[in-house]
Order: C-alpha cells, then structure tokens, then sequence
C-alpha cells in the first residue's frame, strides 16, 4: 500500500494526519511565541515606568481637578442649570487675536492691494494661527526641493548602490534630530522666533518627505521604465518620463502628508517660544490661567482639524485607495495622530 492511501488513527490517510500535526506544533510555537512577546513586552513596561519615576510619583490630584474646573469654566443660567461659559473663551480669543486680526481685516475692506502687497496679510488677517499655519506651510515648501532631489537620488533606480547611500544616510541623519532640536540649534542663526522654526521644519521636511519619496520610487513597475529605453531615451528622459511619471500622484499625497504633519510641529515649536498658537499656550500655562489655556487649545484643535481635512480629503481624491476621513474620526483620532507626528 503506498503512502498516499495508508492509513493511521482514526482510519485517515497518514500524510493528512502527519500535515495536522505539523500545524498544531506550529500553532502550538507560536502560541509560546506570543506569551514570550508579552511576557517581554511587560517586563520592559514594568522598567520604563520605573525609569520614569512614576512608582514613586506623587500626584497631585486635587490641584489637577482644581485644574480643570479652570480648564472648563462654569457658569449658572438661572441661577441654578450649570452650563460651560464658552464666554470666557471667546473673550480670550477676540483680545489675543488668536483667529482673526481686525486691524488686517480691515485693510482687506478698505485696501486690498496694501494687504496683498504692502502688508503681505494673508496669514496675519488669521493672527496667531496664522502664524502657525504660516510656519508649517513655508517650511514644507522650502523642505521639497532638496526632500524631492535627495528622494530621488537615494533610489537605487537612479543611483547605483552604494553612492546612493550617502543620500539615504544624509536624510537618516536629519531624521535623527527632531524638529524641537533644530530649532534650538538654528537659534544662533535666525534667533528664537518663527524664522527658526520655519528653517527647522523645512530641514525636517528634507529627511521625512524625502525618505516617502525614495521608498515609493523603489516599487514602481519596470515595464514605463524598458519602453522608455527601447525608444533611445537618455538617463535623465527615462528618470523624468519612465520613473517620476509614476510617482506624481504619490508624491503629491505625500507632500500634503506631511504639509499637515508639520502644522502639528509648528504647534510644539512654539512651546519653546518660536511664536504662534504654541507660544501662546506655553505663556497661558506659565501663568496658570487654565482658561485661557483651554482657549487656544481650541483653536488648535480648528487649525489642525481644518489642515487634516483638507490634506486628507485631497490625498482622498488623488488616491484611489484611500478613504476620506469623516468629521467624527478626523476629531477623535487627533491626539494619536499628534502623538504620531511629533515622534517622527
């Protein structure tokens, strides 16, 4: 009787029962696998919070409620029905001009050449988130062009290994050092303000938009690439027209990507004093006026909730792939995704 049709236990063929048990042994290592990993993945949480001090931590509860009576400020219609005293926010946000700029807004009515021109307002009518947006929006801009050449020459579809490491390597250096960190390193140059952390996002932007760039260009297809070849093109047409024809929509995607991303770091950077809405924020916790902290909070949120919207829902329509973000998930997810941003 061959193997195939000889028979073990419980009257099955010997090769289907040899096959079960090798995925029951196999379920059973990953089973162990799994336990090892958590088991690991525990001890190593167990060390880090230890590390950070947080066994031996006194928290100091009551001033953190007290806190955030301050943070969400009440007030009593009626005498009686409790309600948040969006008031004070408002209030808040008028005096500091953290939304709207009247004094520019005005010259939008009365001038508008002057506020295109002369005063260049078209960031400074929105006041200090303006100034945030304005942060994020030329460092990403300044960031591409070097991003797009190092992206495109640390392929090894461009540039044979290993000299297209020393772009590769360039840009893993420059992500190395968060944005925070440039900086303060740019602060001798253009000194703490917004200056600097427009130069630190757009060298940031080098590093990160410029490694998407290199890792879309590594999977395209060859067949644009040999037809190009076949027709007699050169090195550069077959770069410009066989490789980057492919990638334009990515790249774009990419780009509003982390146009987004580096709104959310102009954020953080202006905790250090480089201006804007973080600016703002830092001073307002300095001087515990939690209410007015919890103002700007909120324009913050408008902001980056307004730039993810309108990033995802163009990368949306340039990716067919991808679904746009609803209202509900592009609110609730916002913590993870800053979180996300300002690790990079």
């Amino acid at each position: 009787m061959s193997d195939e049709h000889r028979t073990d236990r419980g009257g099955w063929p010997e090769r289907v029962v040899d096959q079960y048990d090798r995925i029951r042994a196999a379920r059973r290592r990953r089973a162990v696998g799994v336990v090892m990993l958590v088991g690991v993945v525990g001890f190593l949480f167990v060390q880090a919070l230890s590390a950070v001090g947080m066994f031996g931590e006194e928290f100091n509860l009551s001033f953190f409620a007290e806190s955030l009576r301050d943070f969400f400020p009440l007030t009593l219609y009626f005498g009686v029905i409790p309600f948040l005293d969006v008031a004070q926010y408002l209030a808040f946000i008028s005096e500091r001009q953290l939304l709207f700029d009247p004094d520019v807004g005005r010259l939008l009515l009365t001038d508008p050449v002057a506020f295109f021109v002369d005063e260049l307002g078209v960031f400074s009518v929105f006041g200090q988130a303006g100034i945030t947006l304005a942060m994020g929006l030329a460092g990403t801009i300044l960031g591409f062009p070097l991003a797009l050449l190092f992206g495109i020459l640390g392929s090894e579809r461009v540039t044979p290994f290993p000299l297209n490491f020393v772009f590769r390597g360039t840009m893993s250096a420059i992500r190395s050092i968060p944005a925070l960190v440039w900086a303060l390193i740019l602060i001798p140059l253009a000194g703490l303000g917004p200056a600097a952390a427009t130069l630190a996002i757009a060298i940031d932007t080098i590093g990160n938009l410029g490694r998407l760039f290199t890792d879309e260009l590594e999977e395209i297809s060859d067949g644009p690439i040999e037809a190009m070849e076949t027709t007699g093109a050169n090195r550069p047409q077959t770069i410009t027209f066989g490789m980057l024809s492919q990638v334009t929509t990515p790249y774009i995607a990419w780009t509003l990507y982390i146009f987004e991303i580096n709104v959310r770091i102009a954020v953080s950077l202006g905790v250090i004093g480089a201006g804007g809405l973080g600016q703002i924020l830092d001073v307002q916790q300095g001087l515990f006026q939690f209410t007015n902290a919890m103002a700007t909070l909120l324009c913050i949120f408008l902001l980056i909730i307004t730039v993810e919207l309108f990033s995802q829902r163009t990368r949306a329509r340039l990716r067919a792939d991808e679904e746009p973000m609803g209202l509900r998930e592009l609110i609730v997810g916002l913590p993870r995704r800053l979180v996300e941003s300002l690790s990079k």
